[in-house]
């Protein structure tokens, strides 16, 4: 009996495996099999480096955008999750952008700049020699002659700017010299399969980048935690050479920053709390420093009913934001039986033993400023470890 059945799994391999390959070949629906750059389109869709759209089609002969080609670098630099510790000083990228922190990381690294007038111009095309120049400027320095540019029968018409990167790309074997093997048209806007061959290439030499714009590999260095409240269904806290991740299911005390009231509070009012102290692990590394702050927003308030059933107020908590300005985005809710906030069962108690009280509605919820209130985490939280604060770093 077993022998049938590895025969039938085998005999079925061979039935179905083509049709699965075929079905992985038609997700390029606009890339014939025959298509010139067409390995290298595969490659970069694998990898997630470029994107095809949602009906399969790769859109090969159409332009490269300057947010597409940095967030090409980011994936294969490993730093599509960098933490951003810099301000926006570009007048036409907005934090309700998509591509807001991506554009920030590039700056930060230093791969593709803004220009002058403080524009990053996301969404302009990309021409042949300004994606060489970027694979120059990211690539290991060494001494390339000009005279590597002699077959090229259109020299004469890269920039000077772009003369040095050229040689430099060339020499690396990262640049794309298509449809004509002669000739390198710099002055032409790259299409996304000549972009998708410069990345996969780029991607097969990451040995020849310089060290300071990939991502170094992530070890954890130690677990520490965070014993802050009573029956929290975490405490870890992972410390890496790279981060300090505070896992999902740890809670963090925070207290409210100015007075609240359920009874004028309606859904999507802005609440911020505070870490009113540095918030350390038990074994001293700094999480956060004092004065952070926690952004919330209501999300349902439940108003007093008959029967002393008192308000409750529904929280989603947001994200941090530390003194110097730096973000990290938070998902949360309250760490009480039902994630609500409501009054103390102390202050209800008496009203209900009243004869009458106890069909009347319940109480509204307050909370004064410095009032505690506990945070559940409901993902990781991936701190940076270029922390700075004004106080000592040991508790």
């Amino acid at each position: 009996m077993m022998k049938k059945l590895v025969l039938l799994f085998i005999f079925c391999l061979f039935i179905i495996s083509p049709a699965f390959a075929d079905v992985e070949r038609a997700v390029l629906k606009d890339v014939p099999a025959d298509y010139w750059a067409r390995p290298e389109v595969e490659a970069v869709v694998a990898n997630d480096i470029m994107k095809a759209d949602s009906d399969g089609n790769f859109n090969p002969e159409g332009s490269l955008t300057r947010i597409e080609f940095v967030q090409a670098l980011l994936k294969i630099l490993s730093n599509d999750n960098l933490n951003v510790n810099i301000q926006n000083t570009f007048t036409d990228v907005n934090e309700t952008d998509s591509y807001y922190q991506d554009v920030l990381r590039s700056e930060q690294l230093g791969i593709v700049y803004g220009y002058p007038d403080n524009t990053f111009l996301p969404n302009n095309p990309m021409l042949r020699s300004e994606t060489t120049s970027v694979i120059s400027h990211i690539t290991k320095d060494k001494y390339i002659d000009c005279f590597i540019l002699n077959p090229y029968t259109d020299k004469n018409e890269i920039p000077e700017w772009a003369k040095l990167p050229y040689a430099k790309s060339i020499s690396y074997g990262i640049y794309v010299n298509h449809p004509d093997e002669n000739k390198l048209e710099p002055n032409r806007e790259i299409t996304r399969a000549e972009a998708a061959v410069l990345l996969a290439r780029l991607k097969d030499k990451l040995e020849v980048v310089k060290p300071e714009y990939i991502a170094p590999a992530e070890v954890i260095l130690s677990v520490e935690h965070l014993n802050l409240v009573k029956k929290a269904p975490e405490t870890k806290v992972q410390i890496t050479n790279l981060r300090k991740i505070v896992t999902q299911g740890n809670v963090i005390p925070v207290v409210y920053e100015s007075k609240f009231a359920s009874k004028t509070a309606t859904e999507c009012d802005e609440v911020n709390f505070v870490l009113p102290q540095t918030l350390y692990t038990d074994e001293g590394t700094v999480l956060l420093p004092a004065g952070t702050k926690l952004m919330a927003e209501v999300s349902i308030v439940e108003p007093p009913k008959s029967f002393n059933r008192s308000a409750k107020i529904f929280m989603n908590y947001k994200q941090f934001v530390l003194p110097n300005g730096t973000t990290y985005d938070v998902e949360a809710k309250t760490f009480t039986k039902d994630n609500s906030l409501k009054e103390s069962l102390w202050l209800v108690v008496p009203k209900a033993l009243t004869g009458v009280g106890a069909i009347m509605p319940g109480l509204n919820y307050r909370a004064r400023a410095g009032e505690k209130v506990k945070v559940l985490l409901l993902s990781d939280i991936y701190l940076t470890n270029a922390q700075k604060l004004e106080e000592p770093v040991t508790p």
